[in-house]
């Protein structure tokens, strides 16, 4: 029997202090959420999940840019569709006060409301979407081609009717290019969407703890500290065993 150095001791002392580490990694990657508690001791993981998270963040603002584009587009269209609803009641006035039946007096009330209506289209020029004009460039042809004239004679009346018709034309194109956008838009943004939970997904498997391993490892654990505390008593009692022997 050796007294100098107890073996039995040592060992389970060791193995006692790798199952309380073990233990506490289980315990502090249960509370946080996350395998990686301390980047220095998986320093390869640290730095890609946050190169993940990195661009996480990037595609998240980059759909929100595609979000506001959207809605400024379809803000547009919005737009773009009452002046659609105003040209033509404009081009149905524009023929009616063609009418060689029609009174003076009826061609004031015509005239009357296609003015009001070419204002309003003029109107629509100046209409912004936080602060950013909604209309600048080639889309601002059909807010500003509001066709002007008006209805008092017959002769004027066919001349507004040719021109209701050509901004009619203008935003038909406008609205084909707008509605393009849009869906150009749409479809980025759901490619963006997809993209950003393929990366989190990605970053999950790095950073995310699986509650149900370690669960089961930390019960694992605790029972190994349990017995490792038992049989290093139980080694250090063979001390005694031997005092007894040298009474």
């Amino acid at each position: 029997m050796v007294i100098n150095t107890n073996m039995a001791a040592i060992t389970s002392a060791t193995n006692l202090d790798n199952s309380t580490n073990e233990l506490n990694s289980a315990l502090a990657q249960l509370s946080s959420g996350s395998k990686i508690i301390n980047p220095a001791t998986d320093p390869a993981n640290t730095a890609e999940s946050l190169e993940l998270n990195a661009q996480v963040n990037i595609t998240n603002a980059q759909n929100n840019n595609n979000s506001n584009a959207l809605s400024f587009l379809q803000t547009q269209d919005g737009y773009l569709t009452q002046i659609g609803a105003a040209l033509n009641q404009m081009s149905t006035l524009s023929v009616e006060a063609q009418d060689p039946t029609k009174t003076t007096a009826e061609l004031a009330d015509y005239n009357s409301e296609y003015s009001t209506l070419a204002g309003f289209i003029t109107g629509t020029a100046t209409a912004t979407f936080n602060g950013v004009n909604l209309f600048g460039g080639a889309l601002g042809v059909a807010a500003q081609a509001a066709p002007g004239g008006g209805l008092t004679t017959t002769a004027l009346a066919a001349t507004a009717q040719t021109a209701v018709a050509t901004a009619i034309t203008t935003l038909a194109s406008a609205q084909a290019t707008n509605g393009a956008s849009e869906d150009a838009l749409s479809y980025t943004g759901a490619e963006l969407g997809v993209l950003s939970d393929n990366l989190q997904a990605a970053n999950s498997n790095i950073a995310d703890v699986d509650v149900a391993t370690e669960s089961t490892n930390y019960a694992k654990y605790q029972i190994l500290v349990q017995s490792g505390t038992a049989m290093l008593a139980q080694a250090n009692q063979s001390t005694a065993s031997v005092l007894k022997l040298l009474q």
